[in-house]
Protein backbone atom coordinates (compact mmCIF):
# COMPACT_ATOMS: atom_id res chain seq x y z
CA UNK A 1 0.00 0.00 0.00
CA UNK A 2 2.78 2.60 0.82
CA UNK A 3 4.68 1.64 -1.94
CA UNK A 4 1.64 2.38 -4.49
CA UNK A 5 1.16 5.69 -2.70
CA UNK A 6 5.04 6.66 -2.87
CA UNK A 7 4.93 5.27 -6.86
CA UNK A 8 1.96 7.38 -7.27
CA UNK A 9 3.19 11.01 -6.08
CA UNK A 10 6.70 10.56 -7.39
CA UNK A 11 5.10 10.14 -10.61
CA UNK A 12 2.84 13.25 -10.11
CA UNK A 13 6.45 14.96 -9.00
CA UNK A 14 8.54 13.69 -12.32
CA UNK A 15 4.98 14.93 -14.45
CA UNK A 16 4.74 18.25 -12.77
CA UNK A 17 8.60 18.72 -12.64
CA UNK A 18 8.47 17.79 -16.65
CA UNK A 19 5.82 20.32 -17.59
CA UNK A 20 7.46 23.26 -16.07
CA UNK A 21 10.73 22.65 -17.68
CA UNK A 22 9.16 22.06 -21.26
CA UNK A 23 6.85 25.32 -20.32
CA UNK A 24 9.79 27.29 -19.18
CA UNK A 25 12.18 26.52 -21.81
CA UNK A 26 9.52 27.96 -24.87
CA UNK A 27 11.30 31.04 -26.41
CA UNK A 28 9.97 34.41 -26.97
CA UNK A 29 10.52 36.18 -30.15
CA UNK A 30 10.10 40.19 -30.49
CA UNK A 31 8.90 40.69 -34.07
CA UNK A 32 8.46 44.38 -35.21
CA UNK A 33 4.78 44.69 -36.55
CA UNK A 34 3.09 47.38 -38.01
CA UNK A 35 1.17 48.80 -35.41
CA UNK A 36 3.83 48.43 -33.07
CA UNK A 37 5.98 45.64 -30.91
CA UNK A 38 4.32 41.79 -31.31
CA UNK A 39 5.74 38.84 -29.45
CA UNK A 40 4.79 35.54 -30.54
CA UNK A 41 6.70 32.40 -29.52
CA UNK A 42 5.79 30.03 -32.79
CA UNK A 43 9.13 29.81 -34.39
CA UNK A 44 8.45 28.90 -37.89
CA UNK A 45 6.42 31.96 -37.86
CA UNK A 46 9.04 33.72 -36.21
CA UNK A 47 11.72 32.89 -38.77
CA UNK A 48 9.57 33.75 -41.81
CA UNK A 49 9.18 37.02 -40.09
CA UNK A 50 12.56 37.58 -39.08
CA UNK A 51 11.80 38.73 -35.85
CA UNK A 52 14.55 38.04 -32.75
CA UNK A 53 15.17 35.98 -30.11
CA UNK A 54 14.26 37.08 -26.92
CA UNK A 55 16.64 36.92 -23.76
CA UNK A 56 16.54 36.64 -20.32
CA UNK A 57 13.70 36.13 -18.24
CA UNK A 58 9.73 35.96 -18.89
CA UNK A 59 7.98 38.59 -20.96
CA UNK A 60 4.36 39.32 -19.69
CA UNK A 61 2.32 41.22 -21.76
CA UNK A 62 -1.11 43.06 -21.22
CA UNK A 63 -3.25 43.79 -24.18
CA UNK A 64 -3.78 47.38 -23.98
CA UNK A 65 -6.87 49.26 -25.63
CA UNK A 66 -7.45 52.06 -27.63
CA UNK A 67 -9.12 54.87 -25.97
CA UNK A 68 -12.43 56.34 -27.27
CA UNK A 69 -10.97 59.88 -27.79
CA UNK A 70 -8.13 58.38 -29.91
CA UNK A 71 -10.55 56.59 -32.24
CA UNK A 72 -12.60 59.35 -33.02
CA UNK A 73 -9.38 61.57 -33.83
CA UNK A 74 -9.83 64.06 -31.04
CA UNK A 75 -6.34 65.73 -30.32
CA UNK A 76 -5.52 65.45 -26.91
CA UNK A 77 -3.56 68.18 -25.20
CA UNK A 78 -0.26 67.41 -23.59
CA UNK A 79 1.09 68.55 -20.39
CA UNK A 80 3.94 70.69 -20.64
CA UNK A 81 6.76 68.90 -19.09
CA UNK A 82 7.69 70.09 -15.28
CA UNK A 83 11.35 71.34 -15.67
CA UNK A 84 12.27 71.22 -12.00
CA UNK A 85 8.54 71.99 -10.83
CA UNK A 86 9.67 70.54 -7.08
CA UNK A 87 6.63 72.93 -5.06
CA UNK A 88 3.70 70.87 -6.30
CA UNK A 89 1.83 73.08 -8.43
CA UNK A 90 0.19 71.85 -11.22
CA UNK A 91 2.25 71.70 -14.71
CA UNK A 92 0.85 74.32 -17.49
CA UNK A 93 -1.36 72.65 -19.96
CA UNK A 94 -1.12 73.84 -23.30
CA UNK A 95 -4.02 73.04 -25.23
CA UNK A 96 -7.36 71.46 -23.42
CA UNK A 97 -10.02 69.68 -25.07
CA UNK A 98 -13.74 69.80 -23.61
CA UNK A 99 -13.25 66.00 -23.23
CA UNK A 100 -10.40 66.69 -20.61
CA UNK A 101 -12.35 69.41 -18.75
CA UNK A 102 -15.09 67.35 -18.47
CA UNK A 103 -12.45 64.70 -17.07
CA UNK A 104 -10.67 67.10 -14.92
CA UNK A 105 -14.52 68.15 -13.63
CA UNK A 106 -15.10 64.57 -12.84
CA UNK A 107 -11.97 63.80 -11.04
CA UNK A 108 -12.52 67.13 -8.70
CA UNK A 109 -16.33 66.42 -7.90
CA UNK A 110 -14.65 62.43 -6.67
CA UNK A 111 -12.05 63.52 -5.29
CA UNK A 112 -14.31 66.55 -3.43
CA UNK A 113 -16.65 64.08 -2.26
CA UNK A 114 -14.00 61.78 -1.06
CA UNK A 115 -12.59 64.55 0.87
CA UNK A 116 -15.95 65.29 2.44
CA UNK A 117 -16.51 61.61 3.53
CA UNK A 118 -12.80 61.50 5.00
CA UNK A 119 -14.08 64.89 7.25
CA UNK A 120 -17.25 63.12 8.60
CA UNK A 121 -15.35 60.33 9.26
CA UNK A 122 -12.38 62.00 10.96
CA UNK A 123 -15.34 63.83 13.06
CA UNK A 124 -17.02 61.04 13.95
CA UNK A 125 -13.41 59.32 14.97
CA UNK A 126 -12.63 62.71 17.20
CA UNK A 127 -15.93 62.45 18.57
CA UNK A 128 -15.62 58.59 19.81
CA UNK A 129 -12.18 59.45 21.43
CA UNK A 130 -13.20 62.21 23.42
CA UNK A 131 -9.99 63.75 23.80
CA UNK A 132 -8.10 60.37 24.34
CA UNK A 133 -10.90 58.97 27.00
CA UNK A 134 -13.76 57.32 25.03
CA UNK A 135 -16.38 55.78 26.93
CA UNK A 136 -16.01 52.05 28.06
CA UNK A 137 -18.39 49.67 26.38
CA UNK A 138 -19.51 46.13 27.55
CA UNK A 139 -17.01 43.85 28.63
CA UNK A 140 -14.36 47.06 28.47
CA UNK A 141 -14.85 47.71 32.23
CA UNK A 142 -14.01 44.29 33.15
CA UNK A 143 -11.53 43.79 30.26
CA UNK A 144 -8.83 46.72 30.39
CA UNK A 145 -6.75 45.36 27.64
CA UNK A 146 -9.44 45.40 24.92
CA UNK A 147 -10.58 49.46 26.19
CA UNK A 148 -6.81 50.05 25.54
CA UNK A 149 -6.89 48.40 22.35
CA UNK A 150 -9.74 50.20 21.01
CA UNK A 151 -8.58 53.33 21.64
CA UNK A 152 -4.94 52.38 20.01
CA UNK A 153 -7.50 51.68 17.07
CA UNK A 154 -9.08 55.11 17.45
CA UNK A 155 -6.12 56.88 17.92
CA UNK A 156 -4.85 55.14 14.33
CA UNK A 157 -7.77 55.73 12.67
CA UNK A 158 -8.00 59.16 13.39
CA UNK A 159 -3.80 59.66 12.13
CA UNK A 160 -4.72 57.82 9.01
CA UNK A 161 -7.98 60.28 8.24
CA UNK A 162 -5.92 62.71 8.73
CA UNK A 163 -3.79 61.41 6.27
CA UNK A 164 -5.95 60.99 3.65
CA UNK A 165 -7.79 64.73 4.02
CA UNK A 166 -3.72 66.00 3.68
CA UNK A 167 -4.09 63.58 0.86
CA UNK A 168 -6.98 63.95 -0.98
CA UNK A 169 -6.71 68.52 -0.68
CA UNK A 170 -3.13 67.60 -2.10
CA UNK A 171 -4.49 66.18 -5.45
CA UNK A 172 -7.41 68.63 -5.34
CA UNK A 173 -5.11 71.58 -5.86
CA UNK A 174 -3.08 69.96 -8.20
CA UNK A 175 -5.89 69.69 -10.52
CA UNK A 176 -6.59 72.82 -12.67
CA UNK A 177 -9.84 75.32 -11.34
CA UNK A 178 -13.01 74.58 -12.89
CA UNK A 179 -13.95 77.77 -15.35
Amino acid sequence: MKNSVFSTLLFAVASLTSFVSSTANAQIFRCNATDGIEYINNAKDAQTRGCKTMQGGNVTIIQGTISNVAKSGVQVAAVAPSSGNASGAPAQRTDIGPSQKVRDSDSRLILESELKKAESKLADQQKEYNNGEPEKQGIESRNYQRYLDRVAEIKSGITRYQSDITSLKREISRLPSIN
